[in-house]
């Protein structure tokens, strides 16, 4: 076999043109020492706070601390697979997670990685998990509804579009209840939701997303978990990763809800790791900044101007209260961030009035503003009626005689707040709750028995939805109170009333 030698010169010739010097240059370090989901790593001088770093066994971890001779990691994932003396690399990105159509109605952990069982999420989309909040100039005014579905809550304390509205009060009072019929409600409307589970019990979250799966809410819904069993990092990242995918549908001109329950089990988890990297504790031993982790988070949620594509993120945070603690470190926190809170008492819930809401302590900054014109007129007064009926009630205990207009406010105030109760589950058109407040507050249900009244609103609901489908349609389509819609709005009631046994 003969060598032709022109033809050696030039594969020589091309592989010498070819040739790039490609030099590997990487920053790595040593690790100290690893344990409760923190690394200490020395010799990663030029890493970056919020830099992504990458141990032997494929675990990524966050630059956390920068000290003077070593770099306080958060490892985000198994810590018992990193020893001591392993070598790890600075990869030079911020923490980012996948986002984009790819990522809705599916169940992922706060990395991005799917844990339903349903392969890969395939997108070429990836979203930063920190980022700067809108400015001012970028923001418009909230002033378009949110309706969660819940009687109580849009009369009350109305939701708007880009609101901050903090879910608050002790464990088992009904707060994750509101946020999933707030999910369920969006249905049809265009609004793909979000819900970051936070240290809660996985058997938990399971049960919920089969609720949401039933009602068929999983089709717009992404669910993040970071259960009770996953490290304090994760739990610490799970809220932003989820603001993050919510977000891309914000900047493209879509609407998002994003529920985060809770937000006092991530304010734990930022504690422990802060303490575990000797951070100075502060008040109720939390971190200095423990404000600032919640306020970059909640400030990501707002209504974009139109120059911007008048996109939308609601926000639902939920914070856990002890003892009906209002004023503890962290609800005072995040009270003092959000655009309002609604206030759930046990009181109330144990005895059977559901959503147990308090009336007094609730409140929505943004108001009417986030209220068609139609819901506003019917339910104007609700509130101040409801509060002082709480005050009547208590004097009437003292067993003291009323007179006539007393116990008249006593009794319809006793109707109303049997109204209002709500089963779970099922939200209720605005339209529907506008006619069913109308009859409360306008004295249609003052001759009906107390132990009648949710019977008569089923009642009257099926009436509507049966035989008078028309006036739901004028409801929807005017968005007021006009005479022609309140006169349609009597008559109804009135020819249900004539059928209903009492």
């Amino acid at each position: 076999m003969k060598f032709n030698s022109d033809e050696i010169a030039s594969v020589i010739q091309k592989e010498i043109e070819q040739f790039g010097s490609q030099v590997d240059v990487r920053e790595v370090g040593t690790v100290l020492e690893v344990g409760d989901g923190i690394a200490r790593v020395y010799g990663l001088s030029g890493v970056m706070s919020g830099e992504m770093v990458e141990f032997p066994s494929g675990v990524i971890g966050l630059a956390f601390n920068l000290e003077e001779k070593s770099v306080g990691v958060i490892i985000l994932g198994d810590y018992l697979s990193i020893k001591e003396g392993d070598e790890v690399r600075a990869l030079g990105t911020l923490l980012s997670v996948p986002a984009g159509d790819a990522v809705v109605g599916r169940v992922l952990d706060p990395l991005g990685n799917p844990i339903d069982g349903k392969g890969p999420v395939v997108t070429n989309i990836r979203r930063p998990v920190e980022v700067i909040a809108t400015g001012v100039a970028e923001r418009h005014p909230v002033n378009e509804p949110m309706q969660t579905g819940i009687k109580a809550i849009d009369a009350m304390t109305p939701i708007g579009r880009g609101q901050r509205e903090l879910i608050i009060g002790d464990r088992k009072t009904g707060k994750t209840a509101i946020a999933i019929d707030a999910i369920i409600n969006q249905k049809g409307k265009g609004v793909k939701c979000f819900y970051v589970a936070i240290g809660q019990k996985e058997s938990s979250v399971a049960l919920l997303i089969d609720a949401l799966d039933k009602a068929g809410a999983m089709e717009y819904t992404t669910v993040i978990v970071s259960g009770a069993s996953a490290p304090a990092p994760l739990q610490y990242v799970a809220p932003y990763a989820g603001t993050a995918m919510a977000e891309h549908f914000m900047f493209n001109g879509q609407h998002a809800l994003i529920v985060y329950d809770d937000l006092s089990k991530q304010a734990v988890a930022y504690r422990q790791l802060s303490l575990l990297m000797r951070r100075p504790p502060g008040r109720e031993a939390f971190p200095g900044d423990v404000f600032y982790c919640h306020s970059r988070l909640l400030e990501r949620s707002a209504k974009l101007s139109k120059a911007l594509g008048s996109g939308s993120l609601t926000s639902l945070p939920i914070i856990e209260t002890l003892e009906g603690e209002v004023s503890a470190y962290i609800p005072t926190n995040v009270i003092s961030i959000t655009d309002g809170q609604i206030y759930l008492q046990p009181d109330l819930f144990f005895a059977g009035i559901r959503p147990a809401m308090n009336v007094g302590i609730s409140v929505s900054r943004v108001g009417g503003n986030a209220q068609i014109k139609a819901m506003k007129k019917v339910a104007g007064g609700l509130r101040l009626d409801l509060a002082s009926f709480r005050e009547l009630e208590a004097f009437a205990q003292l067993g003291t005689e009323l007179d006539p207009a007393t116990q008249a406010k006593l009794d319809r105030g006793y109707r109303m707040v049997e109204l209002l109760k709500q089963p779970q589950f099922q939200p209720m058109s605005v339209a529907e709750q506008i006619v069913s407040i109308y009859a409360g507050t306008r004295g249609h249900l003052d001759d009906i028995p107390v132990s009648k009244v949710r019977e008569f609103e089923t009642g009257l609901l099926d009436f509507l939805r049966d035989r008078k489908g028309d006036v739901l349609q004028k409801i929807n389509d005017v968005a007021d109170l006009t005479p022609e819609v309140e006169e349609m709005i009597k008559s109804t009631i009135s020819a249900f009333k004539a059928t209903f046994r009492a």
